[in-house]
C-alpha cells in the first residue's frame, strides 16, 4: 500500500512540493537508527501509514511515534495519519490528529482505492501548500 500512495504523491514529487523518503532507501551498511532519527528530525511532513502492523511494532511505537508526536507537538512537523487497514486506533497518541482518507476512513474499506489515494494526495498537497504560504 505504501508503494500505491507513492504512485498518488507523484505530481506532488515532481513538482519538487514534497520530497518522499522511507527507511527502504538505506544503503547497505548504513546505521539505519541514526538514519532513521535523522530523518524524522529534518522532516516537515510526517506520514503514519496506519495498520495493525504499524501500531504493533515495538521500534514504531518506541522510537519513531515518539519523536514524531514530540516534534508535532511543538509545531515543527505536521504529522498526518493515513488509515491504510482497519485496526483500532482510537487510544493511540495520534487519534487526536486529523487522518486521511477524508473521515478516516481505512483505504482497504474504499470499494476503488483510487479514490482513497487521490483524496490522500490531496489533503498532502494542502498541508504542503499551507507550509509554504
Amino acid at each position: 500500500m505504501k508503494n500505491e500512495l507513492r504512485k498518488f504523491l507523484i505530481n506532488l514529487i515532481r513538482s519538487k512540493q514534497i520530497e518522499v523518503w522511507q527507511d527502504r532507501e538505506l544503503l547497505p551498511g548504513s546505521e539505519w537508527d541514526e538514519s532513521i532519527k535523522k530523518e524524522l528530525a529534518e522532516a516537515d511532513i510526517i506520514l503514519l501509514l496506519i495498520s495493525v502492523d504499524f501500531n504493533a511494532s515495538e521500534y514504531i511505537w518506541d522510537k519513531e511515534l515518539t519523536a514524531a508526536m514530540e516534534r508535532h507537538e511543538k509545531g515543527e512537523a505536521r504529522v498526518i495519519p493515513i488509515i491504510l487497514r482497519n485496526c483500532e486506533w482510537g487510544d493511540m497518541p495520534y487519534a487526536k490528529l486529523q487522518a486521511l482518507p477524508l473521515n478516516a476512513t481505512p483505504v482497504s474499506d474504499y470499494a476503488d482505492r483510487d479514490v482513497a489515494y487521490t483524496e490522500i494526495s490531496k489533503g498532502i498537497r494542502r498541508v504542503a501548500e499551507a507550509m509554504v504560504g
